[in-house]
Parts: C-alpha cells; structure tokens; sequence
C-alpha cells in the first residue's frame, strides 16, 4: 500500500480514534451482543444484528486506520519550501477577481472541506502542487476547468 500523509495532528488524532476503537469501544459492542444473545432467539433479533453489524463496522475501521496508520509518512509542516505548494503547506488562491480562498494540503485522510483542509488528489490541491507564489494554475474540476493564481504560501 503506496504511505499516505498525515500532519502530525492528523497522525494523533487517528492513533486515539485506533485506541478508542481497540478497546472501549469494542467493549461496548461485545456488551451489546452479549445482552442480545440472552434475550433469546437470535433469528428474529434486530437488536443482535444491530450489534452484529455495528461490530463489523468496528472491526473494519480498525483494520483501515493500522493499515493507514502503518503506513503514514508525517508530513513535517516546518520542513516545508515556503516557496513551492506541498503536502502540508497552507496556501491563499484567488480566482480572477474573486475574494482570496485559503486552504491547507493535506493527505486524502485528513480531508475536510468544510474545515477548509483539501487534498492533494483532489483536483485544486492536485493542481496547486510544486507551484509558487504568483503562478496561475488550471484546475480541471468536474465541473469544468477554471484558473487560481497563487497569492501566498505558508
């Protein structure tokens, strides 16, 4: 499996999601299962095979954050050329005359829209890649290709 970046943070944060997983809440799933189980027949039991399904779930996401997390490169924000975008760098864009976007790249894992945290498959941070302040980028988006210019990396 090809590492997958992480901040630092990142890193973190999965590591207590992977111990949350590992051992309350695996717990918790193998209380429920148990209380389904005594309280008679399995086959027509919803809440058994709502525990059922929830430890699957369970089992899977640890199984994808030890892989994750086993293969993680740690994305060192200091160590970044402040010069070029890179994974971890946090970068300010402005499409023709709009206002100025900031955003920080990061590894699919980390990706959050919302918290303006994008990555860098995705097709702005693909894009934004090994490019340095004052440089206009196309960005070929799904929904047709537009052009940013580099305003400033950090």
């Amino acid at each position: 499996m090809p590492s997958s970046y992480l901040t630092r943070e990142g890193f973190e944060k999965l590591e207590q999601e992977l111990e949350y997983l590992r051992s309350e809440k695996r717990n918790e799933v193998a209380r429920r299962l148990q209380e389904a189980m005594e309280d008679g027949e399995l086959i027509e039991n919803a809440e058994y095979e709502d525990a059922k399904n929830e430890q699957a779930f369970t089992e899977g996401r640890i199984k994808d954050l030890e892989l994750l997390l086993a293969n993680a490169q740690i994305i060192d924000e200091e160590d970044n050329e402040k010069h070029l975008v890179q994974v971890g760098s946090t970068v300010t864009i402005v499409e023709d005359d709009g206002e100025p976007e900031t955003y920080m790249i990061v590894g699919p894992a980390e990706a959050d829209p919302r918290q303006r945290r994008i990555s860098h498959e995705s097709p702005i941070g693909h894009a934004l890649i090994n490019h340095k302040v004052g440089d206009k980028v196309k960005v070929d988006a799904p929904g047709g290709a537009f052009t940013v210019q580099i305003t400033k990396i950090d």
